[in-house]
């Protein structure tokens, strides 16, 4: 990170500031140029500049006097200003701030304000079908934008991308452009583990409640689970899979379709996410099964709802936050007009095991 009351790069008159004179221009000192005079991590010596906690008094002194060796001082009301004078950043969640999207949010929100930005919100059903992106370049005291799973195009991405607009995808519902930062969790390795977990239960016979077709996410799960069964001799059968959007009555809806396929009805199902889980649990309940010993099901994200089933619910849990926090980090570069080398990131999942799985019936 750079300062932005100094200058890492040479002396020139194109990126000079306007109205000063070049033999007052003064080198940007680097969180790599402090790490380097004091022996500590890059990591540390933002904490410090940041004025965050988990540091030492000894290594925050240590610090603060490397800063001021190096003809500077540590960051305080004066980086703030300038941060906010770059204009506030627009966050963009077209979804009811519910479990999974609020997360996202107030992760965003958190970080933004400790790197001393202000936030714009646009969130609630009804910013789904608004025509948002091609006004954003023109919204006064805007600098950026992050936009959580929208709804547009690739196509409308990229429009905006040209007007030299700075903003970051959060969890895409499409495959991103190339060159448009975004950041997602690994629905790909995370499915594959969860089905892979099903598997090893000895379950063969699994249903499937797969999200929205042309869905980024739907895609990685669906072709994660179809490698979990690859990997165990078998193919997905088309007639355990049904499409449903990721709410708790269609996979209500999913589930007792898949559990009425008498009198060979799945052993486990794998559902595209925790809440279409928790209508396949109702459905179950309502056929008489018992998880896991009669029906093992699964979901995916850990919100808090998984935890609060009975029984608790196996899932693959998504960093939602570290989402949110990343991507205020590349729009801070992105800001700060440094060059991005990792545009699309995927952040790891992790298989959560519960009690609604168990040895197959």
């Amino acid at each position: 990170m750079l300062w932005p009351w100094n200058n890492a790069s040479a002396p020139g008159p194109r990126d000079r500031p306007f109205g000063m004179p070049e033999h007052s221009r003064v080198r940007r000192m680097t969180v790599r140029d402090v790490a380097a005079q004091t022996g500590v991590s890059i990591a540390t010596v933002s904490r410090v500049l940041n004025d965050q906690p988990n540091v030492s008094p000894e290594t925050r002194d240590l610090v603060l006097r490397a800063v001021e060796q190096l003809g500077n001082r540590a960051p305080g009301s004066r980086a703030a200003t300038t941060r906010a004078a770059q204009g506030a950043v627009y966050v963009r969640c077209p979804y009811l701030l519910t479990d999974y999207f609020g997360l996202i949010v107030s992760s965003i929100a958190d970080t933004l304000r400790l790197h001393g930005r202000t936030m714009v919100l646009d969130a609630g059903d009804s910013a789904e079908s608004a025509e948002v992106l091609p006004t954003l370049p023109d919204r006064p005291g805007v600098g950026g934008a992050i936009l959580i799973l929208p709804p547009e195009s690739g196509t409308e991405l990229v429009r905006l991308r040209e007007r030299g607009f700075p903003f970051v995808v959060v969890d895409p519902r499409t495959p991103p452009p190339p060159d448009i930062p975004a950041v997602s969790a690994a629905h790909f390795a995370g499915a594959r583990r969860v089905s892979g977990h099903l598997i090893g239960l000895g379950h063969r016979r699994i249903g499937l409640i797969a999200g929205p077709h042309n869905w980024l996410a739907s895609d990685g799960r669906f072709a994660g689970h179809a490698a979990a069964m690859a990997q165990a001799g078998m193919l997905p059968d088309p007639e355990l899979v049904r499409v449903a959007e990721p709410t708790t009555a269609s996979g209500h809806w999913a589930a007792a379709e898949l559990l009425d396929l008498l009198p060979h009805r799945p052993t486990a199902l794998a559902c595209f996410n925790d809440k279409a889980a928790v209508g396949a649990l109702t459905a179950a309940h309502e056929r008489g099964l018992h998880v896991p010993e009669d029906l093992s099901v699964t979901g995916f994200d850990d919100i808090d709802l998984a935890q609060a089933t009975t029984p608790p619910l196996t899932t693959v849990r998504q960093p939602l936050r570290e989402m949110g926090r990343m991507a205020v980090s590349l729009l801070n570069r992105l800001l700060d007009h440094h060059e991005l080398d990792a545009l699309h990131i995927e952040l790891a999942t992790e298989l959560i095991v519960r009690d609604s799985t168990g040895p197959v019936p």
